[in-house]
């Protein structure tokens, strides 16, 4: 799963103490509703226990209120600062892990991005030949996080069945109304993919307007382009078969990106000036520059170590001395300060289950410079 946390980086800027909340969330059958029902007062006297602020427990148990039709399984991850309710987020599928009710000095997003393994970002695009449908979704969230229908012009939209020269001027006028069209079309999916970092855009439709949009559309958006032969806007069409064709096109442009990253590593393992870092150590301090361009770590096998969370940069450190001028905010679990810093060095993320990294490693980082030569001791 790879990933930027950007979007949490204010977030992850302010100071603690920050209350969270990663609990099921399913209210299907009489159990589940009895367990919703009891779930707000009992996580607000676990977080009370903890020491919460009285305003941070009112935020909460307002947040967990149980909300109804929540087809199970489902949990929900909630984020409180000051009294105030900084994420709440429904998230579909078993909980990743245990139960975790905290009072923290920095957000622990960890098993937010264990559920949303990442911001994904791909585009679903149906064209016909006077119409698109154009779909930003993101990787394991339920429905699409924005539509865009572009209607273009339905004049002499269907070919004209005649014959001498009145037959081919209108040939020629549909034509360029269906080029027009893809223009249309295609210049939307250039702005969607541009505006959220689309990875893929999957191209369905009837066959004609999917080759005229995929011709109009900018170098960047096309080398993104996979093309599935499905039209759903058609009578009696199939909606699964589309839905299957789009998340196998997902996952095989998934496992490329990880396998490339991968690759990357194992490329420079060995190198003499390796844009690479592996070990605790060495990536803290890689992530203390703002080296990192992805962190990869298998964050089962870093569960019972600890890092320092500092206020300002370098925002993370092994020990005391190396904070620089900034604040200790606290010892904080290790994935929790490394996606901190990851966040907050604009680095994407990649974790990982334990045999993928080389033996002995439990986090590693490709590096957006290399380290430079070892210093000959004297």
């Amino acid at each position: 799963m790879t990933g930027s946390l950007k979007e949490y980086s204010d977030l992850y800027r302010l100071p603690g103490p920050w209350c969270t909340a990663y609990v099921d969330a399913g209210t299907g059958t009489v159990d589940t509703l009895e367990a919703a029902d009891v779930r707000p007062g009992n996580t607000r006297a676990a977080l009370e226990a903890q020491g919460a602020s009285p305003a941070d427990l009112d935020a909460m148990e307002e947040a967990l209120q149980p909300e109804t039709g929540l087809p199970s399984p489902v949990s929900r991850f909630i984020l409180v600062h000051q009294g105030k309710v900084e994420l709440n987020e429904v998230l579909p599928g078993d909980r990743v892990g245990a139960e975790r009710i905290s009072v923290d000095p920095i957000p622990d997003l960890l098993q937010l991005v264990k559920h949303r393994p990442e911001d994904f970002p791909y585009i679903v695009a149906e064209v016909s030949r006077e119409h698109g449908e154009i779909r930003l979704h993101y990787a394991g969230a339920g429905s699409a996080a924005s539509v865009e229908e572009v209607q273009g012009s339905t004049e002499h939209i269907k070919k004209f069945q005649g014959g001498g020269w009145a037959h081919l001027r209108f040939q020629h006028h549909t034509e360029d109304v269906w080029r027009r069209n893809a223009d249309e079309v295609a210049g939307e999916i250039d702005r969607v993919a541009g505006s959220s970092g689309a990875r893929l855009v999957v191209l369905a439709g009837d066959i004609h307007a999917r080759r005229l949009v995929q011709e109009q559309l900018s170098k960047a958006s096309q080398a993104l382009v996979s093309v599935v032969d499905s039209h759903t806007h058609t009578a009696g069409a199939d909606h699964s078969l589309l839905e299957d064709q789009v998340n196998q096109r997902v996952a095989e442009q998934w496992a490329a990106e990880q396998q490339d990253i991968m690759e990357r590593l194992a490329t420079q393992e060995g190198q003499a000036n390796p844009e690479s870092a592996t070990g605790i150590g060495a990536v803290v301090h890689a992530l203390q520059q703002a080296q990192v361009e992805v962190l990869i770590f298998d964050d089962a096998a870093l569960s019972e170590r600890t890092l320092l969370a500092l206020d300002a940069e370098p925002w993370i450190a092994t020990a005391e001395e190396e904070s620089l001028a900034a604040n200790v905010l606290g010892e904080v679990s290790a994935p929790a300060a490394l996606l901190r810093a990851a966040a907050l060095t604009d680095a994407r993320v990649l974790l990982v289950p334990g045999p993928v990294l080389p033996a002995g490693v439990d986090v590693a980082a490709l590096l957006r410079w290399p380290t430079g030569p070892a210093v000959p001791s004297s």
